[in-house]
């Protein structure tokens, strides 16, 4: 197999040794693949303001639905007020987080390029 690629390099015009980075580039990828339990830590230690919001806003959507199923109009409404907040929180966290992120990556640049 490494000899039809050899070939094929050849054929194509270039060395063996041009298309090394490729391997190595497919090494680094695979190396280490990133689970899904990972991801969710690695997110919630950097941004855990958008776990807490979307936590209440379903606590706050499943009890005024239970108030709405019950009879309950009044509380129904408050916990659907209070479900609109917990969304509008939600999504300033979220975007409080990407902010967060960006202005970080760009020091981090800012201190590689001096």
């Amino acid at each position: 197999m490494a000899k039809d690629r050899a070939k094929a390099a050849r054929d194509a015009g270039f060395d063996e040794e041009d298309l090394e980075w490729i391997s190595s580039l497919r090494h680094d990828i695979n190396e280490h693949q990133e689970t899904a339990g990972e991801k969710f830590m690695r997110k919630l230690k950097s941004n855990p303001l958008v776990p807490i919001g979307c936590l209440a806003t379903i606590t706050a959507l499943s009890v005024g639905l239970w108030n709405f199923k019950s009879g309950r109009s009044q509380a129904s409404q408050r916990m659907m007020r209070m479900r609109v907040l917990a969304q509008g929180f939600t999504v300033a966290a979220l975007i409080g987080g990407i902010a967060a992120n960006a202005l970080k990556s760009t020091a981090a640049n800012e201190a590689a390029d001096k």
